[in-house]
């Protein structure tokens, strides 16, 4: 080789250098996106890559999203709003019922016995955050969406077919209102984020969890239990999500790109949010079919003597709101209406 075709080379191998770090360091904003469920899991995988992806794509590279899963930036799963508030993160999502009474208006919908679709509640959720909580409850943070998951689906260490089969039994919740109807049916509830799951069943500290199919796979739940417990028409509970951004990082991109982080949020993502987690419930069940694991499907007479027994539940949360000074009951009807109209 010549001493000309080396320099070529290596001028050449130079320049490719440069522009493969001109093009990582292209984006005018990059923001940080904490999460903390594994990468692979439904919701970090299949709805906010697919968010964030749109997001950087829409804006041609100059915005840039860097994600991290399973709390790589630190902290744990109670702190994410606090972060995103105090601007230790850019963006997160969240669950609202892992700050128990936080963010109550958003509670309606994990009511029990309330929602009967992911997509119609997270279509309504959104126009009901834009009305009643966005000025309110969340006006620290910039809200993106907001969605829930599929059917509640009881996963225990023994047939449950009654409350009263709940009796004695120590079962994992997801946020205030699905720990009071748990308690409201005989169990003991255990409030713990979703990826001590896992641990928990293991070594006996639960002996059950109300968690959606979709989860199941990325936590092996079906691996350590074996019944599974499912209802007919309206779903047993839901809980609720919000994507959240900090103030001062939303206000300070320019009109254009908050334009673009604002055509990529909102109703419509709220909607394939909540769709998508509510999609990806039945391969998640396969899991269990394909293992052999009892699964029990109540029919809809058996679902309405559960939706009986939760009644106290909702009575009590109307109660709970109207002595905040929310009238619980008109958020519950205009849930209910806009679930109806959504199409």
């Amino acid at each position: 080789m010549t001493i000309r075709n080396t320099l070529l080379g290596f001028v050449g191998g130079a320049a490719l250098a440069l522009a493969g770090n001109s093009a990582a360091t292209a984006a005018e904003y990059t923001f940080n996106l904490q999460s903390f469920l594994a990468a692979q899991a439904t919701i970090p995988s299949k709805i906010i890559d697919v968010w964030a992806d749109g997001v950087e794509a829409a804006s041609s590279g100059r915005i840039e999203i860097k994600r991290f899963a399973s709390m790589q930036l630190g902290g744990k799963p109670p702190e994410l709003f606090d972060q995103v508030i105090d601007g230790v993160i850019d963006i997160t999502w969240n669950v609202n019922g892992y700050t128990p009474g936080r963010f109550p208006s958003t509670e309606v919908f994990e009511l029990p016995f309330l929602v009967t679709d992911a997509r119609a509640a997270s279509s309504a959720y959104w126009t009901m955050m834009q009305e009643h909580m966005v000025d309110t409850e969340f006006k620290a943070m910039k809200v993106l969406g907001t969605w829930v998951h599929g059917p509640g689906v009881i996963h225990a260490n023994k047939e449950v077919t009654t409350p009263a089969d709940f009796n004695g039994m120590k079962i994992r919740g997801a946020s205030r209102q699905v720990n009071a109807l748990l308690k409201e049916l005989g169990a003991t509830p255990v409030g713990m984020p979703v990826p001590a799951v896992p641990e928990a069943l293991s070594k006996g500290v639960i002996d059950g969890t109300t968690i959606p199919w979709e989860v199941t796979k990325a936590l092996k739940v079906p691996e350590l239990v074996e019944n599974h417990t499912e209802f007919t028409g309206p779903m047993m509970y839901t809980v609720t999500f919000v994507l959240a951004m900090n103030w001062d990082k939303y206000n300070g991109l320019p009109d254009d790109l908050k334009a673009v982080m604002d055509d990529n949020s909102g109703m419509k993502f709220s909607v394939f949010a909540g769709g998508t987690q509510q999609d990806y419930d039945d391969p998640s069940r396969q899991i269990a079919v394909d293992r052999g694991n009892n699964i029990v499907t109540l029919n809809a007479e058996q679902s309405a003597e559960w939706a009986a027994a939760a009644t106290p539940v909702t009575a009590a949360w109307i109660a709970e709101m109207d002595s905040k000074g929310i009238d619980g009951q008109a958020l519950i009807d205009q849930a209910k209406a806009l679930m109806a109209e959504y199409k």
